[in-house]
């Protein structure tokens, strides 16, 4: 089943919370800075582009529209394929077992709830929530041809107003996702709030490189090879160009640390995974 934003959840569903705001409308460009406006940092940057924060979105949908038929390979390319050894690690990391109840965020080929259910052995539950519509479809049809046909639910949904009620489910999970949202503190404040008491948090995300040779040639590889791969093998250089951008522009690891303790959670801890290409952090909803 795939609903959006305004569908109604099934009757054995974690349901809509009525609180939650409809995503604004689009505003004129604001005239004083992002600071003044008390907005985050990364609401203002589309990669190393300044934008108007309202335009943000957009554009990151417009990118996963691009690229949503291609994902796996993006994926393979950003990461060297290693990516699927990493969302292993996240799997092991979370334990599924029959009962539990996923929401995977940004999640919208469906790769890690499918490893989730299986991982689980059958009586787990997953949604999965992106707001590009195109992720989604893409999803649900992968999940048709692996006769996945329960225990998962398709959403079209902003991380920043996560359309499930409050203390509805057991697990978070954002995999390559948290780096594209308008505000990170708004998206961990919905995961805080989604999370059951005793719920874990899960972020999969490239990251800050912590060796200085992996780092110069990682450097290299993303910002020479890796755009003219993606004109090569999806016919969009620039949607791989924004890619390597918010990765860089993405906060460190000890700093996003700090900005999901202040969102509520406690011990937080992150792994990081070959060389910190990539980084796992995690903290439970107290």
């Amino acid at each position: 089943m795939v609903r959006g934003m305004a569908d109604e959840a099934s009757p054995s569903a974690p349901t809509r919370d009525p609180s939650v705001p409809p995503a604004p409308g689009a505003a004129r460009p604001p005239t004083a800075s992002a600071s003044e406006r008390g907005e985050a940092p990364e609401a203002r940057w589309f990669g190393f582009r300044e934008v108007d924060p309202n335009a943000k979105a957009p554009m990151v949908r417009q990118v996963f529209d691009s690229v949503a038929t291609n994902y796996d390979v993006m994926n393979d390319l950003m990461s060297g394929g290693i990516h699927r050894l990493w969302k292993s690690t996240l799997i092991e990391m979370i334990k599924p077992r029959p009962g539990m109840t996923l929401l995977d965020v940004a999640g919208g080929t469906g790769d890690i709830s499918f490893r989730f259910l299986d991982a689980a052995g059958g009586g787990a539950n997953a949604f999965v929530c992106d707001i590009n519509e195109q992720m989604i479809l893409v999803g649900r049809d992968r999940a048709i041809d692996r006769g996945v046909l329960d225990g998962v639910e398709w959403i079209v949904g902003d991380a920043e107003k996560v359309p499930l009620k409050s203390r509805s489910v057991d697990v978070y999970t954002i995999a390559f996702g948290l780096r594209n949202v308008t505000r990170i503190d708004a998206a961990l404040a919905e995961a805080r709030r989604v999370l059951k008491p005793g719920g874990r948090f899960f972020c999969l995300e490239f990251s800050r490189v912590v060796l200085p040779v992996l780092r110069d040639i990682y450097d290299q590889y993303s910002f020479t090879v890796l755009p003219r791969l993606g004109q090569m093998v999806a016919g969009d250089r620039e949607a791989y160009q924004y890619l390597v951008e918010s990765i860089r522009q993405f906060p460190d690891q000890e700093s996003l640390v700090g900005r999901i303790e202040a969102a509520g959670f406690g011990q937080v801890r992150y792994r990081n995974l070959t060389g910190g290409v990539a980084a796992i952090h995690s903290g439970w909803r107290l």
